[in-house]
């Protein structure tokens, strides 16, 4: 009796949980076999695909480096706080981190306009109708009202 409701039972309870338990047969092949290959062929695909991924790997992370550098640039432009991962990332990388040649452009260019801001002349130039002369005239009326004082001044 305990066989027939283990039989009954267990089977439909085998269904409902889909076989998450199954058991593999003594008799199936191996990975190699199941794919159609010969286990040289299979171990020659596996470090294949191992290579693969330690190439995709180098390459993400150059390229993690190569945005860390951007960041720590702009950082540092901006006088931000530094990052410790940008600094680790680029560690890591070692001294193989390059922007790319059209990123090292545009920071160029940002350089030569932030040096030409900060001469004088930029700073003249950002000024907007201004007239020399009369500046002049200005600070000359200026200087002679203080000397004119400086006369009258008992003191000296």
């Amino acid at each position: 009796m305990a066989f027939m409701v283990k039989h009954v039972v267990g089977g439909q309870l085998k269904n409902l949980t889909g076989g998450l338990t199954e058991e593999k047969s003594e008799g199936e092949k191996s990975d190699a076999a199941t794919k159609g290959m010969t286990q040289e062929e299979f171990e020659q695909y596996q470090q294949q695909l191992e290579e693969e991924k330690r190439e995709r790997e180098a390459h993400f992370a150059q390229k993690k480096a190569e945005r860390a550098t951007v960041r720590t640039h702009f950082r540092e432009k901006y006088r931000l706080p530094k990052n410790e991962t940008d600094e680790t990332q680029i560690q890591q990388a070692g001294d193989d981190v390059v922007l790319p040649t059209e990123l090292a452009k545009m920071i160029a260019e940002d350089n030569q306009e932030e040096a030409h801001k900060q001469s004088v002349l930029g700073q003249l130039s950002n000024i907007q109708n201004v007239d020399i002369d009369q500046l002049k005239d200005k600070a000359q009326a200026t200087l002679e009202d203080l000397k004119k004082q400086t006369e009258n001044c008992n003191l000296m």
